[in-house]
């Protein structure tokens, strides 16, 4: 004759569910987590207010007279040196315009920043430069600009929305020619290596000399 199994008790069995149940009621209930959680960003935002309070970057001056056109049209993104809601279209137009895609932790973007910044002081306003930070630390992207010496105007889009708005490849650097009437002249992706370089895409492609 065989021997019945042990059968847990229904009561021991309720037990057990009421305890779990309990248990994670508490896990997951807003204020089951210890007070000191919710400030675990503060020193990020501390150090990004500290960045921007500090910086050498440029605004975000738009032109009220101009009328954005063009995919970057109505898209808003931050501008990089205050965090203000800004779009991107209003930034490029009514000038021909070359907007440059990089992140802080790019190595290439290092080397070719400063040649860009060279390029705009020699252009002088006949072609605008502006930079896109493409990763989600703009703390990071400030520091790294203000050791290389870049004041360019710049955008913070890590969600890649004006990349996609124009074409960039999933690569960086990434430098974009828009005409003054917003619409992109020419994608190149590589790095520039001198400010003839720069200036002799501009010539070909916006029919601008400097």
């Amino acid at each position: 004759m065989k021997t019945a199994k042990p059968v847990l008790p229904v009561v021991a069995i309720v037990a057990v569910v009421v305890i779990v149940a309990v248990v994670g009621w508490m896990w997951t209930r807003p204020d089951a987590a210890p007070e000191a959680a919710p400030v675990a960003d503060a020193p990020v935002s501390a150090e990004l207010a500290a960045a921007r309070a500090t910086t050498a970057v440029a605004g975000c001056p738009v032109d009220p007279a101009a009328t954005p056109t063009g995919p970057l049209a109505g898209l808003t993104v931050e501008c990089l040196a205050t965090g203000e809601p800004i779009d991107a279209g209003a930034v490029v137009a009514g000038t021909p315009t070359l907007i440059n895609l990089w992140a802080y932790w790019c190595g290439p973007c290092a080397q070719e920043l400063p040649i860009l910044q060279q390029f705009a002081e020699r252009a002088n306003g006949a072609v605008s430069v502006v930079t896109v930070h493409r990763d989600l630390r703009p703390a990071a992207a400030l520091a790294r600009l203000d050791a290389y010496g870049v004041t360019l105007e710049g955008l913070q889009d890590p969600d890649a929305r004006i990349a996609t708005a124009v074409g960039a490849p999933e690569v960086l650097p990434v430098s974009v020619l828009l005409r003054p009437d917003g619409s992109v002249a020419t994608v190149h992706a590589g790095v520039f290596r001198s400010v003839d370089e720069v200036a002799a895409l501009v010539s070909a492609e916006l029919g601008v000399s400097v």
